[in-house]
């Protein structure tokens, strides 16, 4: 398989693709005015304490509070995929040598509190929650919440990022991810990924990691440390403890809200988690971001120093690569299947909903191997689009229905199959006799549409106008109360936009004219490409006063 990474800058954003043998297989936007924010680590103060929903709300600086839900508390193994966006996220853990592991939980911290106090504290509230979770299991569980009040102040970092109106969620359990591992402050255990699936290799790295993890932290071994000298370890995790000590020190001296630690930008998040050895080439376009991987990468594994090569045709990279054309039909509503049927994929408020549709494809057999067939084709395409588009939240997919049960069991295990390349989790349900399979997946960010596309101002993302029509009547509507409740102004001036302009002035004797004689009101059209097509606006012409509002 040959793995590229395609690079492209401009002046407002950096966009990266991946390929697998010219097929786009993943897609990443990186805005200068939304920077990624997932692995941001702040000090925050909490501004409300919600039991009922089993929450807090984090003050952190941002537009909307921060929301830590209770099982976000010390809750490290489920949060690495978020924090990471990484394939390394699934780990298998095991307790390190000296047996005290602890669960790392929200640190209370002040202007004068000193390091030992920190992890005191960190302690303290570790101990309230571990507690807190052996009495979930028990009836009394919904009764019983961590000790957090108004005020108080957390450590905290971001695991998701805000979508529309809802804020960043966090965890408190820290983890600062590098190359090759990963840093688990407060917490004593130690991880290897389950990709690297070698016994005596999982064996190796066990023991590397149990001689060069630091007091009262965990590790976790990443898949790209397979193979990898202890020297390289540790120089990964000496950059790491560095960065930590920073932090705490940064934490002492500040005051909530505060930013203690950025993470990476997308493009160099994607070097450090994605540039492994079955990648070939990366290819970029920029001299100055050309550098700063090099940069990185000769920081990181100089080894795949010469795998990075600096584009300089004349020929945009995107179009030279024909990723520009995956991307147009990325971003389509409909998405063609090769035998001829197509998807299509709507996004709503609750879930966003695919139906799979046959099209013109129509074989000489019988009509259930050919459902069978676009079932199939639509169930890889699906999960390949759910990977490009990032989408998260709960999707629900109407397949072409299927009477044989085994023909239906034959699509589950390819959408189980397909989404197993899939980084982000999810979870998957099994289609029922109406041909609907219900699915999962991990929302993290905005998904690409979202990041790339605002809301239509006219029609606010419905993507339908009100008929001019009926844009009409209410016109005239208002004209009738305005009649029966005595006409202020004789002479009314109208403004409204040009395309509805034209259909008021349209005819031998206007619509316009109509009104004029049949309200006895003289009435002035205005223009103004500025307005929404669906409404209007009218102003007593002699004050100037706007009479819309009254009378609507």
């Amino acid at each position: 398989m040959h793995k590229e990474i395609i690079i492209n800058s401009s002046t407002t954003q950096n966009r990266v693709a991946i390929t697998e043998n010219g097929n786009l297989v993943d897609f990443f936007v990186d805005h200068s005015e939304k920077q990624r924010m997932v692995g941001d680590i702040y000090l925050g103060k909490i501004a409300r304490v919600l039991p009922g929903i089993r929450a807090a709300f984090i003050d952190v600086g941002l537009k909307h509070d921060a929301f830590l839900h209770f099982s976000d508390i010390g809750d490290r193994m489920e949060a690495l995929q978020g924090i990471f966006e990484d394939e390394d996220a699934d780990v298998d853990v095991e307790d390190s040598s000296n047996g005290n592991a602890s669960v790392n939980v929200s640190v209370a911290v002040n202007t004068e509190i000193k390091t030992e106090n920190l992890r005191q504290s960190q302690k303290t509230l570790s101990e309230s929650v571990t507690a807190e979770r052996r009495k979930e299991r028990s009836e009394t569980a919904q009764k019983e919440i961590p000790k957090l009040y108004k005020g108080q102040e957390l450590l905290i970092q971001i695991i998701k990022e805000p979508v529309k109106d809802k804020g960043v969620r966090v965890t408190s359990s820290i983890s600062l991810p590098g190359r090759f591992c990963v840093l688990l402050p407060f917490d004593n255990k130690i991880g290897v990924s389950k990709k690297i699936v070698d016994a005596r290799e999982r064996k190796r790295l066990r023991r590397i990691a149990r001689g060069i993890i630091p007091e009262n932290c965990g590790l976790i071994i990443r898949t790209a440390a397979k193979d990898q000298s202890e020297e390289a370890l540790s120089g990964d995790l000496k950059y790491l403890v560095k960065s930590w000590k920073e932090i705490e020190e940064e934490a002492k001296q500040s005051t909530p809200p505060a930013l203690l630690y950025k993470d990476l930008s997308t493009t160099i998040s994607v070097i450090r988690d994605l540039f492994t050895p079955d990648v070939s080439k990366v290819f970029v376009d920029s001299k100055k971001l050309y550098k700063e991987i090099r940069n990185y990468v000769e920081f990181i594994q100089p080894a795949l120093l010469d795998r990075i090569e600096l584009y300089k045709s004349e020929e945009p990279i995107f179009e030279a690569f024909k990723v520009d054309e995956q991307i147009k039909a990325l971003m389509g509503r409909k998405v063609p299947l090769p035998s001829g049927g197509h998807i299509v994929i709507e996004h709503t408020e609750a879930m966003v909903v695919i139906d799979v549709n046959s099209g013109r494809y129509a074989a000489k057999k019988e009509q259930e191997l050919n459902s069978l067939k676009t079932d199939l084709e639509a169930a890889r395409e699906i999960v390949r689009q759910l990977r490009l588009r990032d989408i998260g939240g709960l999707i629900v997919v109407d397949f072409i229905d299927l009477e044989d049960e085994k023909n239906r069991k034959k699509i589950y295990d390819e959408m189980k199959k397909e989404f197993k390349k899939d980084r982000a989790k999810t979870a998957i349900l099994p289609m029922t006799e109406f041909g609907l399979m219900q699915i999962t997946r991990e929302r993290i960010r905005e998904n690409i549409i979202q990041s790339m596309f605002e809301v239509c101002p006219f029609c606010q993302g419905t993507g339908l106008l009100t008929k001019k029509s009926h844009t009409i009547h209410e016109l005239e509507k208002w004209l009738t109360r305005y009649k029966i409740e005595g006409k202020k102004y004789k002479s009314l001036t109208i403004k409204v936009h040009p395309t509805f302009a034209e259909v008021l002035q349209r005819g031998t004797i206007s619509t316009i004219t109509k009104l004029q004689f049949k309200y006895l009101i003289r009435i002035k059209l205005e223009k103004d490409e500025k307005i929404n097509p669906q409404v209007f606006q009218i102003f007593s012409t002699k004050t100037g006063e706007n009479l819309t509002e009254e009378y609507l």
